[in-house]
């Protein structure tokens, strides 16, 4: 009797495919008529002995585990053993074991304990688990349909071909199995099948698959487009986010590059890098707590890692959101990745700064002796868009100046903040990227409130972009008043607002003396046409042309001296 294989009844038709996958696929490998009958395959520590009635004339180790077998099983199926055990046979007594040793067997000796049993015909059951390094292992040891019909390679083909088509979760599984044989899976093309078959999964309509779950059924039944049933569209859209967010990073860039290939929505693409990257970086995070990092994840690795995402996002404006970008630029910052990754990442930013939220710019550090939001990755994002975007005062340059007021607001209560960096943020931007300062004020005084301890030179470098003429009568009002200002910023203050109130009575001072001109004119008119001008009158009039000349002249005096005295100040 041949060898054959019965497919588990959950999984035996193809037409039932289930994007859940609940039930593994499973194949049980009857026994065949085998050349040598194995009373039992017994394991004794890093022994495997087959015992018969027939003596064992083959050694074979794998790795540090020893096989005791018979040739004849062996070689009836594998040209790869039969080879060496042809070479060998010349070379050896007669009556003696064979001895044979492979070091770099794909799976290692629990996998080549299956191909044992295969060959004894003894039963086993392949599973989504054990299939890639089984298949591995069959085209290594060369067993083909050469020496028998349904050979172990045909077998494991066609049980990985029926996987891939049938089951979505075995897929991952086969996949997780190929980390520990990556060279032999690669070039074996069991990884690129893999992630095709995922990739057509992810791409395919939904509708021609059988839901577990009520709300993705009811999704394509309902008529109303309306909020609720938009939320219940996406969430059958992106159904395969979470299974995917825990692959390999280079299994997981195969999936994309593939997707990206079928056509999938750019949003789609992005969002679910997005979500990779997220439990990927919070790994990372977590590793770094608890010092286990350096044995996790090398430096190197991480590096690559960043790259590798910079250079799959998909090219669609918004298909990513701008916060993410901003964790990914401030890991690149932190591993020094390729400068010109790193450009396109920071111009990539910089033209999403315009249409960005305050909260789009809150990117977390992890570590005690830090600041809790990241804000040299934010000046290197808005130094960048200074660089790339802002060619000239623009109007739209103010929703990026109100941008970076709000995000100094929001972090200014935070302790470990520094002035230097307070200012370096506050600096980024030109002074013509604000036309009110109203909300720079209100940053910079919110976080002198919360820094009491500030010297006098940090609190004139957190108040130095500030500019008094571009501040609201109500904010002037509320600096005049303001004690926590440093001393020469608000002498500063207190003289330019005296000026500015001696321009005022200046100008009404003109105006009333132009008045009083005018009004000299029209009487002196009026005496010559109707001849009843009054000497009393005139002197009068001219009493107090003189008296308004002498407030003049001394409201000079007092500028004059202001002047004086504020440059005095400045100096």
């Amino acid at each position: 009797m041949k060898n054959r294989f019965v497919a588990d009844k959950a999984a035996a038709t193809m037409g039932m495919s289930s994007v859940s996958g609940a039930k593994p696929n499973k194949c049980v490998i009857f026994p065949a008529k085998a050349n040598i009958v194995a009373e039992a395959f017994e394991r004794r520590k890093r022994k495997w002995v087959v015992r018969s009635k027939i003596a064992n004339d083959l050694i074979i180790g794998v790795g540090d585990c020893t096989f005791l077998l018979h040739k004849l099983p062996m070689v009836s199926r594998s040209v790869y053993l039969n080879r060496l055990v042809f070479d060998r046979r010349n070379n050896e007594e007669k009556g003696t074991c064979s001895k044979i040793q492979i070091d770099n067997f794909p799976g290692g000796a629990e996998t080549f304990a299956l191909v044992v049993r295969f060959c004894y015909g003894l039963k086993f059951d392949l599973t989504a688990a054990n299939i890639a390094p089984l298949y591995n292992a069959a085209q290594f040891l060369e067993m083909t349909d050469d020496l028998e019909h349904e050979n172990l390679i045909s077998k494991a083909e066609a049980f990985l071909t029926f996987v891939l088509f049938s089951s979505w979760k075995d897929i991952f599984q086969v996949l997780k199995s190929c980390e520990t044989i990556s060279s032999w899976a690669k070039e074996l093309l069991i990884v690129k099948r893999c992630t095709e078959a995922i990739a057509c999964k992810a791409c395919t309509d939904l509708k021609a698959y059988s839901f577990d779950n009520e709300e993705a059924r009811m999704c394509f039944n309902v008529l109303p487009n309306n909020a609720e049933n938009s939320k219940l569209k996406d969430k059958v859209d992106n159904w395969w986010f979470e299974d995917i967010s825990f692959l390999r990073i280079d299994h997981f860039l195969e999936v994309i590059k593939s997707i990206k290939r079928r056509g999938m929505r750019a949003e789609l693409v992005g969002s679910c890098i997005a979500q990779w990257t997220t439990r990927w970086l919070s790994q990372i995070h977590l590793g770094l707590d608890n010092n286990l990092a350096p044995r996790q994840l090398t430096h190197q690795l991480i590096r690559i890692t960043t790259e590798s995402l910079i250079t799959v996002l998909p090219d669609a404006e918004n298909s990513v959101s701008c916060n993410f970008l901003l964790h990914l630029l401030k890991a690149g910052l932190m591993m020094n990745i390729n400068c010109e990754l790193l450009n396109k990442l920071e111009r990539r930013i910089a033209l999403m700064l315009e249409g960005c939220s305050v909260q789009d710019l809150l990117v977390k550090n992890y570590g005690s002796d830090i600041t809790y939001n990241d804000c040299s990755t934010i000046i290197r994002a808005v130094e960048a868009y200074v660089s790339f975007v802002l060619r000239d005062p623009a109007p739209r340059a103010f929703s990026v100046g109100r941008l970076i007021d709000g995000f100094l607001t929001q972090i200014a209560r935070d302790k470990k903040l520094t002035a230097e960096s307070f200012q370096s943020l506050a600096e980024a931007l030109p002074k013509s990227a604000r036309y009110c300062n109203d909300n720079l004020y209100r940053a910079m005084d919110m976080y002198l409130k919360a820094h009491p301890s500030l010297t006098e030179e940090e609190r004139e470098r957190v108040c130095s972009t500030m500019d008094y003429h571009k501040l609201s009568q109500e904010a002037r009002q509320h600096a005049m008043k303001n004690d926590r200002l440093p001393l020469k910023i608000a002498t500063r203050f207190v003289l330019l607002e005296q000026v500015n109130m001696t321009r005022t009575i200046t100008a009404a001072g003109c105006n009333c003396r132009r008045t009083k001109t005018q009004l000299i004119v029209k009487v002196s008119k009026g005496l010559e046409k109707r001849q009843m001008a009054s000497k009393m009158e005139l002197k009068k009039m001219k009493k107090e042309v003189e008296t308004m000349k002498a407030q003049l002249s001394e409201l000079h005096m007092f500028k004059v001296e202001l002047q004086r005295q504020l440059k005095q100040c400045i100096i």
